[in-house]
């Protein structure tokens, strides 16, 4: 069956609310980021993985590490167009994802979305080069297709939505904290970093940029998202504007 492709209908506005609220109040405290910060670590190493790909290096392996770090190895010129993409993929490919999925959630291709998803995990479980990040993809891969295959309309709604959110929220906080450590000496061979010694841009440049993309993205991914926000206030207003009594 294909019924995941077929639309489904617009969440209360109350989801979208809560769903939003629940993903900030996730990256902003210390442990459940911690913990969440796992599946920016996936998406992440994801978008080295795939950019490395797509730019003709050969990818050789993943790994992911339980202090949320993680490392893509990828063969191919140690310079070159292929290799500025494929490092300056990491940092922005959460808030990307992000923004895609807010894009579907805005067709209302939930299911589409989830099952994205579970196709992009699959994709690097295959790559996975160490038993922390076997299971943490296989982990989050099969939550990700239990909520698409055995839960409800409504909960996949409430899934999505927050996996979105988190998504474009959480984009940006790794980019500040990446600033941070870099200042106390920390990180001497982070993607910016690596991305000065090939273009002889400064690191903070790179940073800068990191900020910026996630950033819009988090923008516009917000502006797809409160659309079921913003159509039912238009309707509270309309039909406030409707039981008003005609004062002539």
């Amino acid at each position: 069956m294909l019924d995941f492709l077929d639309p489904q209908p617009d969440p209360p506005a109350l989801l979208v609310v809560v769903t939003a609220a629940l993903a900030l109040a996730i990256v902003l405290a210390r442990r459940p980021w911690r913990l969440a910060r796992n599946a920016i670590t996936i998406a992440h190493e994801g978008g080295h993985a795939l950019v490395a790909v797509l730019t003709g290096r050969r990818l050789r392996g993943i790994r992911l590490h339980s202090d949320t770090s993680g490392l893509t190895l990828s063969a191919g010129r140690p310079s070159g167009p292929g290799m500025v993409f494929t490092l300056l993929a990491g940092y922005v490919t959460p808030s990307l994802l992000g923004l895609l999925g807010a894009w579907l959630l805005g067709l209302d291709r939930i299911r589409l979305l989830l099952w994205i998803v579970v196709a992009l995990l699959l994709a690097m479980l295959v790559m996975m080069r160490n038993a922390y990040g076997m299971l943490a993809v296989l982990a989050t891969g099969v939550l990700v297709f239990a909520v698409s295959w055995y839960a409800s309309a409504d909960v996949q709604a409430a899934f999505a939505y927050t996996g979105v959110w988190f998504l474009l929220l959480g984009g940006v906080k790794p980019v500040g904290e990446l600033r941070r450590l870099r200042r106390r000496g920390y990180l001497p061979n982070s993607d910016a970093d690596q991305l000065a010694g090939i273009t002889r841009v400064r690191p903070l440049v790179w940073i800068v940029l990191f900020g910026l993309v996630n950033l819009v993205a988090l923008v516009v991914g917000v502006a797809l998202l409160v659309d079921p926000v913003a159509a039912w206030l238009q309707d509270a207003l309309t039909t406030s504007a409707t039981a008003r009594p005609d004062s002539s």
